[in-house]
Formats: C-alpha cells, sequence, structure tokens
C-alpha cells in the first residue's frame, strides 16, 4: 500500500452512455464503481470519490464525495483540483487519479507512476501504453499529481484551459508505460457496446 491517497474521477456527464453514473452501472453481478474501487484501495492510502450532482447516490461506498470546485463541468482537471484540494487538508503530498469508467486498469498503477516520476524527475506521472501508430498513447486521467502544484492548476482552470496535457506539458510530465497485451487495461465504457465488450473481458482475464 502507497502513502498516496486515490482519487476516483467519475464527474463527467457520460452523454454518449446515454446520462447518468457510468460507474454505477452493472458489470459482472456488481457496479462499476467495485470494480475501480477493488483495483484502487490496496495501492492508495484511501479514496476519495470526485462526483457531481446528489452526493446520497454513493453514500453506500463510505468515500468522501467530492464536487468540482469550478463551475460548468470544465473536465477531469477540476476532478484532480478537487482531490488535490482535499488531499492538502489531509497533509498528503500527492494524490493518484484514476477513470471511475475504466474497470481494468493496473494493479501495479500507483507504484508505476511513482517510480516514473522519480526516475524520469518530473512532477507528475500519467499512464501509458503503446501504439502502433501514434507511439506512445498517454491516459491523463490516469496520473499522479503533486498537491504543491494545486494552485498553479486552480490559475490554468480559470483562465480557461481544459485539456489535462495542455497542462501537464507545461510542468513536464513522466510516463509510466503499460503493456496492452492480452486487453489494453486502459479500456474504458464510452457506449453501450462497451459494457458487452467489457464483460468478455472480465469473464476471460479477471
Amino acid at each position: 500500500m502507497s502513502d498516496i491517497p486515490g482519487i476516483i474521477l467519475a464527474g463527467g456527464l457520460a452523454r454518449r452512455m446515454g446520462g447518468g453514473d457510468k460507474s454505477l452501472l452493472m458489470l459482472g453481478n456488481k457496479p462499476v464503481l467495485d470494480h475501480v474501487i477493488a483495483r484502487l484501495r490496496p495501492q492508495v492510502s484511501g479514496i476519495a470519490l470526485n462526483a457531481n450532482g446528489d452526493p446520497a447516490r454513493f453514500a453506500s461506498y463510505g468515500l468522501p464525495v467530492l464536487p468540482d470546485s469550478e463551475p460548468d463541468f470544465p473536465g477531469p482537471l477540476a476532478g484532480v483540483l478537487a482531490g488535490l484540494d482535499w488531499a492538502a487538508e489531509q497533509g498528503a503530498e500527492a494524490i493518484v487519479t484514476v477513470a471511475a469508467d475504466t474497470p481494468f486498469f493496473p494493479t501495479d498503477l500507483v507504484q508505476s507512476l511513482k517510480n516514473a516520476a522519480e526516475l524520469q524527475v518530473k512532477p507528475i506521472a500519467l499512464a501509458a501504453t503503446p501504439d502502433p501508430e501514434r507511439g506512445l498513447l498517454r491516459h491523463p486521467t490516469f496520473g499522479l499529481w503533486p498537491v504543491a502544484l494545486r494552485e498553479d492548476l486552480r490559475a490554468a482552470l480559470r483562465s480557461g484551459i481544459r485539456k489535462i496535457v495542455a497542462w501537464t506539458d507545461h510542468h513536464g510530465a513522466a510516463s509510466a508505460e503499460f503493456a496492452a497485451t492480452p486487453y489494453d487495461p486502459f479500456f474504458n465504457l464510452n457506449r453501450p457496446e462497451d459494457m458487452v465488450q467489457a464483460e468478455v473481458i472480465l469473464g476471460t482475464h479477471n
């Protein structure tokens, strides 16, 4: 277990899935969020959930629910900021984020992100997988973020920056590379047909 808390990013609007909470859709015999928590919990010191709207829908999980601190759903960077603000109150120096709709992410995610940041001497680390056409494909909702950069991130969001890599490239981000076989560990649930594929992955590899 790491001394770093984990933040599950569930603040999106899920338009391509028809709205609602993708993390509460059933995968196997339990919600997607249960799979995400089960993978994350052994890797971190604690967990909080970034989500907007009525937090009561997540009450059964007993987790802190952190809404975006910036208005108008500015994207996952707002969730990172909410996590950093919460972590600062806990006295933590960094957080790791994962996406709430990605149930198969690596079980060594946190340690690999920490190792990449240290070896590449960068303040931020992002997960990545090899892509035959585009080279290294980054997965920026899976990252290691230092609390020391939270005010810089707040200013960036208020200046209009929305893309994660637009901000991380400014500071320099290490890449923690993960294998994309026998399945992409960062496969996420965007459309109804993705749920069918997720059931296949769950039944075959997990």
